[in-house]
């Protein structure tokens, strides 16, 4: 069978969303397929240009009667404009506002050539984006136009029928980590610098959104600062950095936390931490829990959402309500205080992350989904 050439758009930016679209499209390049990324800057982790990957930027002309520039007909231009000239048969959208609405318009044009739309749903695009009132008609429209839909977890799969009322042929393909990159690794240089003082480090990684519950784990390690020699990493930014800023002076913890700021190697930072803390509102996956377990880090992460589908509570990591600070605190604690139970949990989180969820298996998933497809 020929390899499928294969049109990616995703957002750029840090997210989870745009991490495993980066991700899929470089593994599947690696796989013989041909992969066009269609996006509006470079993707963060597309780091170089390796065999069978392209980019192509969408271009957004400036015209004086346009308020705002119309993004979606010139991604959608953009796409039909790549499948034309290079003969795509999958465009493979992550997140259905807008790209799922560009893919379906770039595939009218293109008729009757034909060309197969992949919607990939990761999650706030179904439940907070879809369900705001103006969108949520065109994101049900658009799940039913796509000539399939995946989703990253049978939660988001679930929530998708409950909210939606369409969905019964979802199929489920999760999110995978590339156990080459993500894996356990000594920086006793990086540890020392960020742990001057022989300090356990607790680190979180997201995109500073409300949704990621961020002041949370400041509480948290407020709680663990009084009883533990701890140092809280923060890698990422966004919207709610000023108030985690203003919240760690509030408790007087300026020397104990880092800022990293956004961060293209997350996988060489994870390895120095201890615990991964993720205490979102909801995470229908939550990527950055299975990469910090391939790293042989254990996670303490939000009960509510799709964690449940890889981590095993008290095995291979903690599941605690975004709210329960004092729960999530001492779960923590208990790592902290035994060594030989964290290292235990540690390796079953690795071989849990690298066996169940490791890229080619999940490759192999996609694949077969292209291959039903054309």
């Amino acid at each position: 069978m020929r390899m499928p050439a294969i049109g990616i758009t995703c957002y750029p930016d840090q997210g989870g969303s745009g991490v495993v679209a980066t991700e899929l499209g470089l593994n599947l390049a690696r796989h013989g397929c041909e992969v066009h990324f269609i996006t509006s800057s470079l993707p963060f982790r597309l780091r170089s240009y390796g065999k069978n990957i392209f980019f192509h930027k969408v271009e957004m002309p400036e015209y004086p009667v346009f308020r705002n520039s119309p993004y979606t007909l010139s991604l959608a231009t953009a796409m039909h404009d790549v499948a034309l000239h290079h003969n795509l048969d999958i465009l493979h959208v992550h997140y259905a506002i807008p790209h799922a609405a560009a893919a379906f318009l770039a595939r009218e044009m293109m008729k009757p050539t034909p060309l197969k739309v992949i919607t990939t749903l990761h999650g706030t695009d179904i439940t907070l984006v879809g369900q705001e009132p103006s969108f949520f008609p065109i994101t049900r429209f658009l799940i039913e136009q796509s000539d399939a839909v995946t989703t990253v977890s049978s939660f988001l799969k679930e929530e998708t029928k409950k909210v939606f009322g369409v969905g019964d042929d979802i199929e489920v393909i999760p999110n995978f980590v590339d156990p080459r990159v993500f894996k356990p690794r000594q920086d006793d240089e990086l540890r020392e610098r960020l742990a001057p003082g022989g300090e356990k480090l607790i680190l979180h990684a997201s995109n500073f959104r409300k949704v990621k519950n961020v002041p949370a784990v400041v509480k948290v390690f407020g709680l663990l600062r009084r009883d533990h020699d701890v140092r809280l990493l923060l890698v990422g930014d966004g919207p709610e950095m000023s108030e985690v800023q203003g919240l760690v002076e509030q408790h007087e913890l300026e020397n104990d936390v880092v800022f990293l700021g956004q961060s293209d190697h997350l996988e060489d930072i994870l390895p120095v931490a201890d615990v991964l803390l993720l205490p979102s509102r909801h995470e229908s996956f939550g990527l950055v829990a299975l990469e910090a377990m391939a790293c042989a880090v254990v996670p303490v992460m939000t009960s509510i959402g799709g964690a449940s589908e890889f981590i095993n509570d008290g095995h291979n990591g903690f599941l605690r309500d975004p709210d329960d600070i004092e729960g999530m605190a001492e779960a923590i604690g208990t790592l902290l205080d035994h060594d030989n139970q964290r290292q235990n949990m540690a390796e079953d989180a690795r071989r849990d992350a690298t066996m169940d969820f490791g890229a080619s298996c999940i490759m192999r998933q996609y694949l077969e989904l292209y291959e039903k497809l054309i």
